[in-house]
C-alpha cells in the first residue's frame, strides 16, 4: 500500500505556519492526545517559508494569487451554507411527514394530496437492455419477498405476528424482535391482496385489495400490509404500528387502492399514502413505533447490532443524536459530517466494534450492505457488475463511519466540522457479480491526528462476499472548519497548472460526442441516465505526457445536479468518486473508439485484477463552480487474447485550481462470450 501523506496547504486552517512547527518539520504530524497508533505524515509548511526567503517576488505572486482563491472560495461556501440553511429551515417549517392529518380534512384535498404523490419520483427506470431497476432515489427495502398477492389465510397469518411465514426468511434478523401485528386496532377487513408493488402505481408502492367492513380500516390495513411488505420493523425491535386516517368513511364490500407516496426511516419508519374506494379517498400514515421507553440509539434498537439501516439514514440526513448517540446532539440540523443519504448511501448496518468512544487508538470494526440486483447504479453503468465509484464509495462509507463514530470531533464540538477524503489507494483481488449480494466491510482506524481547525484519520478496509475478500484499501480522511475549508489551494499551493491541453493548444484534435452515442438507446457499453457524466472526449492521439494518448473533457455543472441533494445533506459538493468515475468514463469511450472491441463477440467492461490505483484529493467540487475539467493520459495499453487493459493517470480541475489526481487507473475491456 501506498504511505498516505498529507500537505497543510492544501486545507490550512489558518493560512499561515501552524503551532508544533517542530514536530511538522520532522515530517511527523503533532500527535493526539488521545492516541496516535501510526501518525500521519506532514511535510513541512516551512519549506513554503524558505522559498519566500529565497524568491520574494515570486512568493508575492504567489501569495496574492492564493489570496484570491481563498477569497473567491470563502464567497461561494458561505453562499451556498445560506442557501441550504434557508432549504432547510423551511423543509422545517414544512412539517413532519409523519404529521397528523387535519381532521377536516376534505376528500378534494386528499385527491391534491394523491395528485402531488403520483408525481414523486422513486419509480421503476429501464435499462438500455430493457429490464427494469430502481430508480436513484428509489426507497430501498429492509427485506424482499416474491410473494405479491395474499389471500385471507396468509392475511389472517399477519394478524398474529407470523410475518415469515408469509413473506419468507428474509424477515427474521438476529436480534430483533417481532412484535408488528396487521389488524390490532379493529378487526381485519381485508379479505384479499391482489398486488403488492414496492413501486407502482405511478408512486413509490401500490397495493390492490378487496375489503368488506369498515372502509377506514381497510385502509389502515392495506398500508400495514405494505410498510410490514417493506420490512420497516425490522429496524426497531419489538415495536409496533400506529396509524392515522382521514377522509372518506363508511362501511360496505369492494376494492381497494393504495398509492403510496412515500415511505421512509425517519422520524421513525413510515408509510404515506393515498387511498381510493368507491366511498371516496382518504388519507393514511402508518408508522412504527418502538416500545414504551425503549431505546432507539446505537446498540439499542436491535440486540447485539450497534447500527442498522435506521441510523444510517438518520446519520445521512436526520437526528445525529439518534444516529450516533447523545453526544452528537449539536450536529443536528448544521453542516456536519454525515454518510450521503438517497441511492448513494452504500452502508446498511455495523455488526461490530471493538473500540470506546474517544479512544482513537486502532478500533477495527464490521459493517455490512446489501446490493440488490435491481440497484439504479447497475442499470446505469457501462460495466459489467458494479461500477468502479461504488467499490470506492461503499469502503470509503464503512471506513468513516466507525471512525466518525470514535469521536474526532466531540472536542472541537463548537466549530462545524466538514468532512472530506483526501486520498487514498485500492486494488481488485479477484472479480465478482455482486448483484444480490452483500457485502461484508472489515475496516480499522489506522490514526488520528488532531490539528487546529481540522483532524485527520487514516484507515485500511477489505470488502469480502461469504468470508472471501475481493477489494482491499487504504484511505485518508479531514474533518475541517469552515475557515480551513474556504484556505484550500489545491494540489499545486494556489498556483495555476494548466492541463497538458491548455499548454498545447496546437495539437491536432479529434472529438468523441459522447452524448450523441448515448442518446442511441442500443449503443453498447455507456453510461446513462445518472451516471451521464460527460458530454464528449477530445483525444489527442500520441499525446499526453506518455506520449500515448490524451483525453480530456469539460463540462459545465449544473447545480441541480442529483448528487448535490445526496452528498452530503446542508454540505453539496460532487463525489470524489464520481471524479474518478468521470474520468473512467472518458477512457471507455476510447477504447470503443479505437477499435478495441471491434473482434470481440460479447465486449464488456471491468475493472481489472491486481492493478493498484491512487487518488489525491485537495478540493471539492461546489454547485456554484461552473465546470469540471478533466484529463488522462494514457500511460499503458496492454493486449491479450481476448483483453485490452488500459492504466491511465488523470486530473480534475475546478476553474483556476487542480484539485484531484489519479494514479494508475485501470480499465479492462473484455470479451465475456470467451473469457469467464
Amino acid at each position: 500500500m501506498t504511505v498516505l501523506e498529507f500537505d497543510g496547504i492544501a486545507f490550512d486552517p489558518t493560512g499561515g505556519p501552524r503551532a508544533g512547527t517542530e514536530a511538522v518539520e520532522s515530517g511527523r504530524a503533532p500527535a493526539t492526545s488521545i492516541g496516535d497508533r501510526r501518525p500521519v505524515a506532514v511535510p513541512s509548511m516551512a519549506v513554503e517559508k524558505r522559498s519566500a526567503t529565497r524568491h520574494p517576488g515570486v512568493s508575492s505572486a504567489l501569495a496574492e494569487i492564493r489570496a484570491g482563491v481563498v477569497a473567491a472560495h470563502r464567497a461561494a461556501l458561505d453562499a451556498q451554507l445560506a442557501l441550504q440553511r434557508a432549504l432547510w429551515e423551511r423543509a422545517c417549517a414544512g412539517g413532519s411527514s409523519t404529521a397528523t392529518p387535519d381532521p377536516g380534512a376534505s376528500e378534494a384535498s386528499a385527491t391534491i394530496a394523491a395528485d402531488a404523490a403520483i408525481r414523486l419520483p422513486g419509480r421503476l427506470a429501464a435499462t438500455a437492455g430493457g429490464s427494469a431497476i430502481a430508480a436513484e432515489d428509489a426507497f430501498k427495502p429492509l427485506a424482499r419477498s416474491a410473494r405479491t398477492t395474499l389471500d385471507r389465510a396468509a392475511l389472517e397469518q399477519l394478524t398474529r405476528g407470523e410475518v415469515t411465514e408469509v413473506f419468507g426468511p428474509a424477515y427474521r434478523r438476529a436480534g430483533v424482535v417481532s412484535a408488528v401485528r396487521l389488524a390490532t386496532a379493529q378487526p381485519l377487513v381485508l379479505t384479499w391482496i391482489e398486488a403488492l408493488e414496492l413501486r407502482g402505481g405511478d408512486g413509490k408502492g401500490w397495493v390492490a385489495a378487496e375489503f368488506e367492513g369498515d372502509v377506514r380500516a381497510a385502509a389502515v390495513q392495506a398500508a400495514e400490509v405494505f410498510a410490514i411488505f417493506c420490512g420497516l420493523h425490522l429496524c426497531l425491535s419489538g415495536c409496533t404500528l400506529t396509524a392515522t386516517v382521514d377522509g372518506a368513511d363508511g362501511s360496505g364490500a369492494g376494492r381497494i387502492e393504495l398509492v403510496v407516496g412515500d415511505v421512509d426511516l425517519i422520524p421513525r419508519p413510515h408509510v404515506d399514502a393515498i387511498a381510493r374506494t368507491a366511498a371516496g379517498a382518504l388519507a393514511v400514515t402508518v408508522a412504527a413505533a418502538e416500545p414504551p421507553g425503549a431505546g432507539v440509539g446505537p446498540g439499542a434498537a436491535v440486540s447485539g447490532l450497534l447500527l442498522n439501516e435506521f441510523h444510517m439514514v438518520h446519520l445521512s440526513r436526520g437526528d445525529q443524536a439518534i444516529a450516533m448517540g447523545p453526544e452528537f446532539a449539536p450536529y443536528t440540523g448544521v453542516r456536519a459530517t454525515r454518510l450521503p443519504t438517497g441511492g448513494l448511501l452504500l452502508v446498511d448496518r455495523v455488526l461490530s466494534f471493538d473500540g470506546t468512544r474517544g479512544v482513537l487508538d486502532g478500533p477495527s470494526y464490521t459493517s455490512e450492505y446489501d446490493s440488490p440486483a435491481d440497484s439504479w447504479y447497475y442499470g446505469d453503468t457501462a460495466n459489467e457488475s458494479m461500477p468502479h465509484f461504488v467499490y470506492m464509495e461503499t469502503s470509503l462509507q464503512a471506513a468513516l463511519l466507525m471512525g466518525y463514530y470514535a469521536g474526532p470531533t466531540l472536542s472541537q464540538r463548537d466549530t462545524t466540522l466538514s468532512l472530506r477524503n483526501l486520498g487514498g489507494s485500492a486494488r481488485l483481488l479477484r472479480r465478482i457479480d455482486l448483484r444480490d449480494s452483500t457485502i461484508q466491510q472489515s475496516s480499522r482506524l489506522l490514526s488520528t491526528t488532531l490539528l487546529p481547525g481540522s483532524s485527520l484519520q487514516t484507515f485500511d478496509y477489505t470488502l469480502a462476499v461469504e468470508g472471501e475478500p475481493f477489494y482491499t484499501g487504504e484511505t485518508m480522511f479531514g474533518y475541517f472548519s469552515d475557515e480551513a475549508l474556504a484556505n484550500q489551494t489545491g494540489l499545486d499551493a494556489g498556483r495555476s497548472v494548466p492541463s497538458w491541453r491548455t499548454e498545447h493548444p496546437q495539437a491536432p484534435a479529434r472529438v468523441i460526442d459522447v452524448a450523441a452515442r448515448r442518446a442511441d438507446p442500443a449503443a453498447p457499453l455507456c453510461a446513462r441516465r445518472t451516471l451521464a457524466l460527460i458530454d464528449r472526449v477530445e483525444v489527442v492521439d500520441g499525446g499526453g505526457k506518455y506520449q500515448a494518448g490524451y483525453l480530456h473533457s469539460l463540462r459545465e455543472i449544473d447545480d441541480t445536479d442529483w448528487y448535490f441533494d445526496r452528498h452530503f445533506h446542508l454540505d453539496p459538493v460532487i463525489p470524489g468518486s464520481l471524479g474518478v468515475e468521470s474520468v473512467i468514463h472518458a477512457v471507455q469511450e476510447w477504447m470503443l473508439d479505437a477499435g478495441f472491441a471491434a473482434e470481440m463477440t460479447d465486449p464488456v467492461f471491468r475493472i481489472p485484477c491486481d492493478i493498484e490505483f491512487s487518488w489525491r484529493y485537495r478540493g471539492q467540487f461546489l454547485p456554484s463552480d461552473g465546470t469540471v475539467e478533466l484529463e488522462a493520459h494514457i500511460k499503458q495499453v496492454h493486449r491479450e487474447a481476448h483483453t485490452v487493459t488500459v492504466v491511465v493517470d488523470g486530473s480534475l480541475w475546478k476553474p483556476g485550481l487542480r484539485i484531484y489526481e489519479l494514479i494508475d487507473l485501470a480499465i479492462e475491456l473484455a470479451d465475456r462470450a470467451v473469457l469467464p
